[in-house]
């Protein structure tokens, strides 16, 4: 008995210690981190890839509108009626896998 109540004693202060020690670097850690991340010349680069990233989104947006793909989504938004609160057809599918019944009801 008196050994497990040892066992447990050092564990309990092992895990003071360590949990002390561990919030200690990963504070250490985290400021470096923070103080890297405003350098001016990390904050300018990642502006840079913010920009280079919107840019090639809006290539990719435009590319795929041109396209016979991006024709037919659009003609697909856009009803018949030439409302301007157009909505996507929505798409059921005939089994729901999550729930694991179909259509008709059945449960599996």
């Amino acid at each position: 008995m008196r050994g497990k109540l040892m066992f447990i004693s050092g564990l309990a202060a092992g895990f003071v210690l360590g949990s002390r020690a561990g919030r200690e670097k990963y504070e250490e850690i985290r400021a470096s981190a923070k103080k890297v991340w405003e350098h001016p010349t990390v904050q300018e680069a990642a502006g840079v890839a913010q920009a280079q990233a919107n840019k090639l989104y809006a290539e990719g947006k435009d590319k795929l509108n041109s396209s016979k793909l991006g024709e037919m989504m659009h003609s697909a938004e856009t009803p018949a009626s030439g409302g301007s609160n157009a909505r996507p057809a929505k798409v059921t599918a005939s089994s729901d896998s999550m729930s694991g019944s179909n259509s008709a009801g059945k449960t599996y």
